[in-house]
């Protein structure tokens, strides 16, 4: 224990708010001459106070129920000053009633650590991304109304057990509305964000312990779904009845020879065209989600598809005529159902397409596709693109035919 520390506790009455003879009681802590109060939001009659003892006389119903409370308050405040203590924190009274109120950051909850991240992170992270959160920090509200019958949990509270739990209610989540259930990934990239969320919370110190250093995410890999090259240009040859249909269509396939991702497309001005290193026009802007800077050289195809809008961009100051990502999405649902494309077509297709049918299945090096894709890294490129047989068919056909040569 350190040294020259005095720390006392009293409890005493407030005779000056007294009402029909009973008075508020306040639990007094002294430490090394720092005072501070705590009221204990209980009335008790004056005539019965000892003020020698601190505690009421006799043995009355009320006089045993109140001794036996405050021994408890006293024994845990006393606690309170002990851990203060023995860990080096800040020492004061002020902070030993903060502890006992559980106002210090050993008592923090976890929805002071969502509210901290909110309020933190909504100028930081996208509105997409600040979505996915609020829609992970509802799941947890709702496991701790089902699991623990709480509307909120301390963090330290929050351990491998806590997480396993969310797991199994989250896999076992039957939504109330027409909704889907999270798949595997879906219930990942939730656990996901927790784990970010807690890491946070170890930065702020307000934890000591990972709860997920035993904990491993498990995500299923995916098949990315894309348009070969015959469904890309019977797509572009198709004649849509629908005004909405045609510009969903060229939109679409605008991002097939881009690789541009519907925000990313949807921000696309005139001023984002400029002149290349090779002298040919050229797309520079920056991904909205990862503000990556992206340069692309125009295809011809995609080239057809600006100077068709040119018109309509002179009005609205972009280059495309892009729907919201709901509306295009359904739109591309019923494309695909016009044309039987037997693949669920959403607008990340058109990303998947230009890194394998349009890029690499024509032999574009990874690394450039990497570039051109906005990625940070490579691996996030060996996700999203995959070599179509046909192309690894062609690269043994050639090097069967060096062999016999």
């Amino acid at each position: 224990m350190r040294n020259s520390v005095t720390f006392g506790i009293v409890f005493l009455p407030k005779s000056s708010k007294a009402r029909n003879g009973k008075a508020p009681l306040y639990a007094r802590i002294t430490l090394n001459g720092e005072r501070v109060e705590i009221s204990l939001q209980r009335r008790i009659s004056l005539n019965l106070w000892d003020e020698r003892k601190s505690r009421l006389k006799g043995s009355s119903i009320e006089s045993q129920q109140v001794n036996k409370s405050l021994d408890r308050i006293y024994n845990k405040l006393y606690e309170c000053f002990r851990q203060l203590n023995d860990s080096n924190l800040l020492l004061s009274a002020q902070a030993v009633k903060a502890r006992y109120l559980g106002k210090d950051d050993s008592f923090k909850k976890l929805s002071e650590l969502l509210n901290y991240h909110t309020e933190h992170m909504k100028d930081v992270l996208k509105n997409g991304t600040m979505k996915n959160y609020y829609t992970t920090e509802r799941y947890l509200y709702k496991f701790l109304k089902k699991q623990f019958k709480a509307d909120d949990i301390f963090l330290k509270q929050i351990n491998y057990q806590f997480i396993t739990g969310f797991e199994h209610f989250l896999r076992n989540y039957k939504p109330k509305r027409d909704r889907k259930a999270p798949t595997n990934n879906g219930i990942m990239k939730h656990l996901e964000r927790l784990k970010k969320l807690l890491n946070l919370a170890q930065k702020l110190e307000w934890v000591e312990k990972d709860p997920f250093s035993k904990f491993s995410l498990k995500f299923k890999k995916a098949e990315r779904a894309f348009l070969s090259e015959e469904e890309l240009e019977n797509l572009e040859q198709y004649q849509f009845d629908r005004i909405t249909h045609q510009q969903t269509r060229d939109v679409f396939v605008f991002s097939c020879y881009t690789g541009l991702s519907w925000i990313d497309a949807k921000n696309l001005k005139p001023e984002n065209i400029v002149i290349g290193i090779d002298g040919r026009k050229w797309i520079f802007t920056a991904r909205e989600k990862t503000e990556q800077s992206v340069k692309i050289p125009i295809l011809p195809k995609a080239m057809e598809i600006i100077d068709k809008y040119k018109d309509q961009c002179e009005c609205s100051g972009f280059i495309l005529p892009v729907y919201s990502n709901q509306k295009t999405n359904q739109y591309l649902k019923e494309l695909a159902t016009e044309l039987k494309i037997k693949k669920k077509l959403t607008f990340h297709v058109a990303r998947h397409t230009f890194a394998t049918t349009v890029t690499l299945s024509k032999g574009i090096p990874i690394e450039s596709v990497s570039k051109l894709l906005g990625h940070s890294k490579l691996s996030t490129t060996q996700i999203y693109a995959r070599v179509l047989e046909k192309k690894i068919s062609d690269d043994f056909n050639k090097f069967f035919n060096e062999k016999t040569t």
